[in-house]
């Protein structure tokens, strides 16, 4: 791995080799598991990684806004299911971008998919979406009546096509290890294949989509699920390590960082890389409230991460790090450091742009 360009400031570098790794891993372990596989791309918003979903036979995404499926469509993705409550406000933008593609949206309400069925001009798939317990959005698993009466609703509008029932089971991030993310997936489930039995007789075409990292990278058991929509596994960070869906070397990214300052006395390295850059999402990790780990960059080969080393604390640009003594003596003021991101996500929507490890600038999705 050799950078032909010269980094300055906080600069997002992305292994190529391990995204394409892990895109292969995902996407067979779905085909083995017969599970069909829509990928969500609210991660890494960049249509040059989103063609290398396209070489394992990908062809249908998820994304998190009417905007990105917009960059999406626009870079040849003709199935796209926006995995956000409906904002009805954006009416105009959803008829324009449904006359492009096959376009799937979710809802929870009656009142939306009134406004939709006397709104839209074009066809679109309709998602119910129902909590298993993760308390974000969504009608709950149980509300059997209520989610009759939005199906029947839903029947009463030619252009409104009923795909079936989705979910988010996010509350997997608050869980460590393979037996607790297995356990509450399991849940998730088991309550949707209940829920979808209470209907497939009278709309035998229902699918049920469900989706996570930690769940599609530890789980085994998919039986039941139709469709699964995992988004983080493409590059990974230090919430998935520690909640054990992944290894160091599953990482795909990296943030660049120069050091401006050491304070031997206390123990911490300032570097140019703060909250704008890494975002300020954060982990706990033995007592210690954590904002990335920290490693030092040997002619740009990523090593292990420092024992001891971690973002303490960030502002708008500054970050500190507490770094063990006899590693800060090796590190000099004007040096590159390297921050694996507590939440990948957030930081790549950060930024403008990637660099690839191989020197290659990759453009990506802006949300401003």
């Amino acid at each position: 791995m050799t950078l032909m360009i010269k980094i300055q400031k906080p600069t997002l570098v992305v292994d190529l080799a391990r995204v394409e790794q892990n895109i292969i891993r995902m996407a067979n372990k779905m085909k083995v598991n017969g599970v069909g596989f829509r990928p969500h791309f609210k991660t890494h918003q960049s249509a040059f990684i989103a063609n290398l979903f396209k070489e394992v036979g990908v062809n249908k995404c998820t994304v998190s806004s009417v905007d990105m499926a917009f960059y999406f469509a626009a870079n040849g993705w003709d199935d796209i299911t926006i995995a956000f409550p409906v904002n009805i406000l954006e009416i105009d933008k959803l008829n324009d971008l449904a006359k492009q593609i096959q376009l799937n949206l979710l809802l929870d309400s009656i009142e939306n998919v009134n406004f939709l069925g006397t709104h839209l001009s074009n066809s679109i798939g309709l998602f119910i979406e129902v909590d298993t317990g993760y308390l974000r959005s969504g009608i709950g698993v149980k509300q059997l009546d209520e989610i009759k009466k939005i199906i029947l609703a839903i029947e009463a509008f030619e252009s409104l096509n009923l795909m079936g029932f989705l979910s988010h089971t996010g509350n997997t991030y608050s869980k460590i290890g393979e037996k607790e993310v297995k356990a509450l997936f399991s849940d998730a489930k088991n309550q949707l294949v209940h829920l979808k039995n209470q209907f497939i007789k009278e709309f035998p075409s229902l699918i049920l989509s469900l989706g996570d990292t930690p769940a599609a990278s530890i789980c085994d058991q998919f039986e039941g699920i139709d469709e699964m929509r995992p988004g983080n596994f493409v590059f990974y960070d230090v919430t998935q390590f520690l909640i054990g869906s992944c290894s160091q070397t599953d990482i795909a990214v990296r943030v660049y960082c120069p050091v401006v300052a050491k304070y031997p006395e206390r123990n911490q390295l300032v570097i140019y890389g703060g909250g704008v850059h890494l975002s300020k999402e954060k982990v706990k990790e033995k007592g210690q409230v954590i904002y990335g780990f920290v490693s030092k960059i040997k002619q740009n080969v990523w090593s292990d991460w420092i024992e001891g080393a971690f973002v303490q604390s960030l502002s708008q640009e500054h970050g500190i790090i507490y770094c063990p003594k006899e590693e800060m003596d090796q590190i000099e003021i004007g040096e590159l450091i390297s921050v694996t991101p507590v939440h990948s996500c957030m930081t790549a929507d950060l930024n403008a742009q990637y660099l690839a490890t191989n020197g290659q600038l990759i453009s990506k999705y802006r949300t401003y």
